[in-house]
């Protein structure tokens, strides 16, 4: 019986993790491309061995939020380049705007705050502008790439 109910467990939390890794690919394979602006770091807290450290601008627009977690209303423009716009209360949006989700743990966070690539190709990224999100229509987002000033893609693009 013991066996048994390990295996119901184990059974259980493999489907859990499964479906969220699903809703991830989701999101990747039929999300909005979203373009999010990077705020400057300190340059020596920036790369941390193969990974970098990201903070978004939009994030440090936001002073105060109400709740601990919620939804923000980006304006995105032609190139897809996204600006806050509001924190989301309900109602329409227009064709131009995306939701986003954030959360406010000693500091709005919008997305992935790290950025992991390959070892020893740290130089690749050190002209980042940009965080490249696919963003699903419930403002769920996932880091994707990064891109420079001119919005070209750095780095070993991902399959999208």
């Amino acid at each position: 019986m013991k066996n048994a109910v390990v295996i119901l467990w184990a059974l259980l939390l493999l489907g859990a993790l499964n479906f969220l890794i699903w809703q991830k690919e989701k999101t990747v394979a039929e999300g909005r491309t979203v373009l999010l602006e990077l705020a400057p770091r300190d340059p020596r807290s920036l790369m941390q061995g193969d990974y970098m450290v990201l903070r978004y601008k939009l994030a440090s627009e936001i002073k105060e939020a109400p709740k601990a977690s919620g939804l923000l209303v980006l304006k995105l423009d032609d190139r897809g380049v996204g600006t806050g716009l509001r924190l989301h209360q309900d109602g329409d949006l227009a064709a131009d705007e995306q939701l986003l989700v954030y959360r406010d743990r000693e500091g709005i966070q919008i997305g992935a705050e790290s950025f992991f690539f390959q070892e020893r190709q740290a130089k690749l990224y050190d002209n980042a502008r940009y965080g490249e999100l696919k963003v699903d229509p419930n403002g769920n987002s996932v880091l994707i790439g990064l891109r420079d000033k001119d919005l070209n893609l750095l780095g070993v693009p991902v399959i999208r």
